[in-house]
């Protein structure tokens, strides 16, 4: 007897936005606290960021990680699609970074430790630099210049507690949100209607 294989058919349906909204969201959240000191800084306020950080960048990043490493790996789904390889390590290791980060923000946590944690997601922000210039996803390849300024920003300041780099990060968090906006849009407005919204 022959073994039978189940092949699935091929979805345009990559679940892309759904992790750059939860991304840009909580970059949104805690890019514009962190940049305007608004609203200010208390333990209350803290929390909520902590539980923004958990759901939005954390839960939507994870769920689109895993997702694609699935579609990817176990289903085929997406056809020849290599670049997703990256945005799955990413999606997925960024989600585990805010679950961490989210929770540290919450209970009160030193954040001291992050620029150790920072270093890696330099790597890792640079490499998808690297990847999505030679696949020519530039809008995608600009997100990782985003991020790369972000953990560069995010060694010196959390390491020797240095208060402006707060600011910075804040700054690099919030137009890197808004560029995730955008590209939540330009993805949705191309898979649901089939227009390209790229610039």
């Amino acid at each position: 007897m022959e073994p039978q294989v189940m092949k699935l058919a091929s979805s345009p349906f990559v679940p892309i936005a759904i992790g750059f909204f939860g991304l840009a969201t909580g970059y949104l959240v805690w890019g514009g606290q962190a940049l305007f000191d608004l609203p200010k800084t208390s333990p209350e306020v803290d929390k909520s960021l902590g539980l923004w950080g958990i759901w939005m960048p954390g839960f939507m990043q994870f769920l689109t990680g895993v997702y694609l490493l699935i579609g990817l790996t176990w289903f085929n789904v997406f056809g020849d699609a290599a670049p997703l390889y990256m945005a799955a390590l990413a999606f997925t290791a960024f989600g585990v970074h805010w679950f961490a980060v989210g929770y540290r923000k919450y209970i009160g946590a030193s954040a001291q430790p992050d620029g150790w944690m920072a270093m890696a997601f330099v790597f890792l922000s640079l490499l998808g630099v690297c990847v999505f210039q030679r696949a020519g996803d530039i809008p995608v390849m600009i997100i990782f210049v985003g991020l790369t300024l972000v953990y560069l920003a995010e060694v010196p300041t959390r390491l020797f507690v240095w208060n402006p780099g707060i600011r910075i990060i804040g700054l690099f968090q919030l137009l890197t949100g808004l560029w995730l906006l955008y590209c939540t849009y330009a993805i949705t407005v191309n898979v649901a209607l089939g227009a390209k919204a790229w610039i």
